[in-house]
């Protein structure tokens, strides 16, 4: 399934829209466009019907008629990039150049694989006399024009998020051109898509051998081993990829990223400053040291760097979002009209609107007017929904398929094996569940060395999934009944030993994913003696808090009411689930029992993770430690009770939520 909202083609309508286009290309134009109307009449929201009729108008010169098929297009599929190329097509043939500019610049910012839309602004800037803009079109094309037809359309299904599609024809150029370093690299993008980053990143590993001096190659390897966490290693790659260059923007920007992964945030501030004093206007940069400046505590300054963003970019979504996530912050009457006029405007870009749309519904939140608030929220979440791939009922298949797998058993039959060090603490949960709350009170402990939201459960479940389609069953959690004693202890051993480098020396550390307790069963058999905490909420106010919440990644059941009940409800069922095979395993916390007896609470936590009790755990705020969640701010303050019943203000408007949590209420 594409990244763009597409109608369930039936085998008819699919043939239909075959013979159309091969109309189209016979330049029968209006037969083409009676088979596309007729099928609209029937499925009129059928996106490649509509791209097809759009087409056919805009070679009839009704170009009226093809901006109000793309418009109807667009709403149906904002993320598809083609559709906005199409535009700029229409646009152009009307003379429209600022129009015509906007519209592929949209274009190549969903999907940079579009040759035409590059070539066209290539010529759109010259006549302008926008010369430096005009050059970075032509290095695009010119890159692209390069390239093998088959990478090209590699390229192009990868942002169309056909990764499938785009792996079969990328391993097959592969075995014709074998070692031939963009197809590598093209293959690696698809891996890192898919998760199997351990293939992605021996992949990027040749590539640089086979071409050192490739810094495209070079720039992707860093972000794999960024990803994979290993970053002692991507630091090392990104200084040879600044030393290649100096002075590039782009990789002084990649080394300070890597020096902050590693806790080096002197130098990462140091280069985020140098970056600016040689180029000030750059909004990218000065959000990316704000979020330096956040993670470490230095909010006001923090806040002077989001605004200065803001200011000079004022359809800049990550600025202002990046200000509303602070949980803090008050928008000025002027930053929330600038916000309001950007949203609705037609040049800013489907990220930006939905990042203005999260920070929208904040600022009425915080200004107490709760339909506007509600109805930004809800615009947000409908365009992120948009763009994820998202299927409530898989997600209810896979929660099955661990209850039915991880039985009583399967521990008992695989009993005694793993790793049986007590180190880690796994904090697990939904999202806004108060997990972060949990692990800075855990951190503030003298035995505890605090990390960040690990993804080595997770890479470990890609693995044993093996390589599928979407669509198809993966191996795991079956693939579990058939571990070995000797692969469980490997496993164990290798998750102790990847996750030393975010340790200080203290005898436990935490684990704060919250999606592990999906994995709960494969966490007890690999590290059958680790801690698990389950962070639980009121059902309402969890859910409603994550749908308010714009995620970076991998929370895509958040960005629905019906969609967050349903995985509330599986999630709760699950967990019963792991209490009943395991029992006594998993310590649950509620959160609105540490809100109102944090003591008892604490000194509860404490003795499941058998430490002694220290006073620094109830002065958690008073705790310095890099926190990287959305909750950084809110950790840093004493508790208070005026954040639990925030989602009454909203009741009105959700039925749908109160409806899918079903029993759970």
């Amino acid at each position: 399934m594409n990244r763009h909202k597409v109608a369930k083609v039936t085998a008819k309508s699919a043939d239909r829209i075959g013979q159309a286009r091969k109309l189209l290309k016979k330049g029968q134009l209006i037969e083409a466009a009676n088979i596309a109307e007729k099928l609209l009449r029937r499925e009129s929201d059928n996106t490649e019907a509509l791209y097809l009729l759009a087409v056919c108008q805009r070679y009839m010169r009704k170009t009226s008629d093809a901006l109000l098929t793309l418009e109807q297009l667009r709403s149906l599929a904002p993320a598809w990039a083609r559709a906005y190329q199409e535009e700029g097509h229409v646009h152009r043939m009307m003379n429209d150049t600022g129009s015509a500019i906007v519209a592929y610049e949209r274009a190549t910012s969903l999907n940079p694989a579009l040759i035409a839309s590059w070539r066209a602004l290539c010529d759109l800037y010259a006549t302008q006399g926008d010369e430096e803009a005009a050059e970075k079109a032509l290095l695009q094309y010119s890159r692209l024009a390069e390239l093998a037809p088959e990478l090209v359309s590699v390229t192009s299904m990868l942002h169309e998020d056909r990764l499938y599609e785009a792996e079969r024809l990328c391993r097959a150029f592969l075995q014709k051109h074998q070692h031939h370093v963009e197809a590598m690299r093209l293959l690696a993008q698809i891996g890192t898509r898919l998760h199997i980053l351990d293939d992605a990143e021996f992949l990027l590993e040749s590539c640089v051998e086979f071409e050192p001096d490739n810094r495209l190659v070079r720039f992707d390897y860093v972000n794999v081993l960024h990803k994979r966490q290993k970053f002692k290693k991507s630091l090392q790659q990104a200084r040879l990829l600044r030393a290649s260059d100096p002075g590039n923007p782009a990789f002084e920007l990649t080394f300070a990223n890597e020096s902050l992964a590693v806790g080096d945030f002197d130098t990462a501030l140091d280069i985020y400053d140098g970056v600016l004093k040689r180029k000030p206007d750059s909004p990218h940069t000065l959000v990316a040291r704000g979020h330096a400046l956040k993670t470490v505590g230095r909010q006001k300054e923090a806040i002077a760097s989001y605004r200065s963003a803001s200011a000079m970019k004022p359809n800049f979504g990550d600025a202002f979002w990046s200000l509303a996530n602070l949980k803090t912050y008050e928008f000025t009457n002027d930053e929330l009209a600038q916000m309001q006029a950007s949203e609705q405007a037609a040049s800013t870009l489907l990220n930006d609107r939905c990042q203005l749309c999260f920070a929208l519904g904040k600022a009425f939140e915080d200004r107490e007017e709760f339909a506007s608030s509600f109805a930004y929220y809800e615009r947000g979440n409908t365009l992120m929904m948009q763009q994820v791939r998202y299927s409530a009922d898989r997600v209810a298949a896979e929660f099955k398929v661990q209850m039915e797998t991880c039985t009583r058993d399967l521990f008992t039959v695989q009993s005694g094996h793993g790793n049986i060090a007590a180190e880690p603490i796994f904090i697990v949960g939904l999202p806004r569940a108060g997990s972060t709350l949990i692990e800075q009170i855990i951190a503030s402990h003298s035995q505890v060395d605090g990390t960040m939201e690990l993804p080595h459960i997770l890479a470990l479940v890609h693995r044993l999934n093996g390589r599928r389609r979407i669509r198809d069953n993966g191996r795991y959690p079956k693939v579990l009944q058939e571990l070995a004693p000797d692969q469980l202890q490997k496993f164990g051993d290798d998750y102790l030993s990847d996750v030393k480098v975010y340790r200080k020396g203290a005898p436990f550390f935490t684990d704060k994913m919250p999606n592990n307790f999906r994995h709960i069963g494969l966490i007890h058999l690999i590290l059958p003696n680790a801690k698990i905490i389950d962070a639980r909420r009121d059902p309402m106010a969890c859910c409603f808090g994550a749908f308010k919440q714009l995620f970076a990644e991998g929370q895509a059941f958040t960005y629905g009411l019906e969609e967050i009940g349903r995985y509330y409800r599986g999630y709760v069922e699950l967990m019963d689930h792991w209490d009943e095979v395991l029992p006594g395993k998993i310590l649950r916390v509620q959160h609105e029992d540490v809100v109102a007896d944090l003591e008892t609470q604490v000194r509860r936590i404490l003795k499941y993770c058998g430490l002694p009790f220290e006073q620094s755990c109830l002065d958690f705020h008073k705790t310095e430690r890099a926190v990287r969640t959305a909750s950084s701010e809110q950790v840093r303050q004493p508790l208070y009770k005026s954040g639990l019943d925030q989602w009454r203000n909203y009741e009105p408007w959700l039925e749908p939520l109160r409806a899918a949590l079903g029993q759970t209420l």
